[in-house]
C-alpha cells in the first residue's frame, strides 16, 4: 500500500478517535451537570406551558364534533378529526426530526416517517430501556375524559380544526412533562443508589414509590400552579378599577391545582417507577 494512503488513513482514524473521545466527554458532561434542582427548575418552566397551554385551548367551548368519527369522513383509519389532526402532524415533526430529541414522545408511534434532517447528538443520559416507558394512552384518556370537561365551556362554535390544534399543543406539552420523570428518577438513583437499588432488584414498586415521594414538594407544585393559572389567566382591563373582574379566570386554577394533584404528579410517578424497574437492565 502507498506510504501516503496510509498516512491518510492514520489521520483520518486518528481524527475520529478524537471526535469519538470529544463526544463522549460531552455526554459526561452534561450527565455530571444533570442534578435534581437542574432538572425541577426545568419542570417549573414547562408548568407555564402547561399552564398557557389550557388558556389557549380554553378560547374554545367544548366543540364535540371534534371528537366524534362519525362527524369526520375521509379515506384512511383516522377516526376522528382531533386524531387526524394528530397523527398527520405528528408526522410532519418526525420527518423534520423532533422525535429523534428523547424527550418527545408521539401519541401514534406506528408507521412514523423516518427524520428527513442531519441527525444531531443527543446526550446519553438514561438507560436505554427508557424507550419503552410511554404512557402517553393514559394521557390521551385524561386529558380528553377527564381534564377537558373540566375547563371549557359547553357548546359549539365550529372551530373545530382550530380546537384540535389546540388539543394537540396540551397533549404535547403534558407528555413532555410527564416523561420528564424519567430523569426525575435517574437524579434521584444517583443521589441515592443504595436505597434505590434494593427495591430495583427486588421489584418493590411499593417502596419505589415511598422512595419517590416527596409530600411537601407536591404541595408546593400545586400551589404553584394555581398561583400561575391565576396570574396568567385573569382578566385586565386598563383603566378600570372595579372589583368586577377580580376572581375571574380564563381557567380556574382550582381546576388546574387539581389536574396536577390528581393526574400529572401520579402519572409521573407512574413513569419514575416504570423506568427505575429496568435501571438496572
Amino acid at each position: 500500500m502507498d506510504v501516503s494512503v496510509v498516512i491518510v488513513l492514520i489521520l483520518v482514524r486518528w481524527t475520529c478517535s478524537i471526535s469519538e473521545v470529544e463526544m463522549v466527554k460531552a455526554e459526561s458532561d452534561v450527565s455530571d451537570r444533570l442534578t435534581l434542582e437542574s432538572v425541577r427548575d426545568s419542570l417549573i418552566r414547562q408548568e407555564d406551558s402547561i399552564v398557557f397551554s389550557l388558556i389557549e385551548r380554553a378560547k374554545f367551548p367544548l366543540n364535540a364534533p371534534t371528537y366524534d368519527p362519525s362527524y369526520f369522513s375521509m379515506p384512511g383509519s383516522y377516526g376522528s378529526l382531533v386524531e387526524l389532526v394528530v397523527k398527520q402532524t405528528e408526522a410532519v415533526q418526525a420527518k423534520a426530526g423532533r422525535y429523534e430529541n428523547p424527550e418527545e414522545y408521539p401519541f401514534f408511534p406506528d408507521d412514523l416517517p423516518p427524520s428527513q434532517v442531519p441527525p444531531h447528538k443527543y446526550p446519553r443520559v438514561l438507560n436505554p430501556a427508557a424507550v419503552f416507558v410511554n404512557v402517553n394512552k393514559k394521557i390521551w384518556d385524561v386529558y380528553f375524559n377527564k381534564l377537558l370537561p373540566l375547563f371549557v365551556a359547553p357548546g359549539d362554535d365550529g372551530n373545530y380544526a382550530s380546537t384540535a390544534v389546540r388539543d394537540l399543543e396540551c397533549l404535547q406539552v403534558l407528555s413532555r412533562r410527564i416523561h420528564y420523570g424519567k430523569l426525575v428518577a435517574e437524579v434521584k438513583f444517583r443521589d441515592e443508589w443504595k436505597h434505590y437499588e434494593p427495591a430495583i432488584r427486588a421489584r418493590d414498586k411499593k417502596t419505589l414509590m415511598d422512595l419517590l415521594t416527596a409530600p411537601a414538594v407536591e404541595k408546593a407544585v400545586k400551589k404553584r400552579v394555581a398561583k400561575k393559572a391565576s396570574i396568567f389567566g385573569q382578566e385586565v382591563k386598563l383603566g378600570d378599577d372595579s372589583d368586577e373582574n377580580k376572581g375571574k379566570y380564563k381557567v380556574d386554577p382550582a381546576v388546574v391545582s387539581r389536574f396536577y394533584g390528581d393526574w400529572v404528579i401520579p402519572l409521573t410517578k407512574d413513569v419514575e417507577v416504570q423506568y427505575l424497574l429496568h435501571r438496572l437492565d
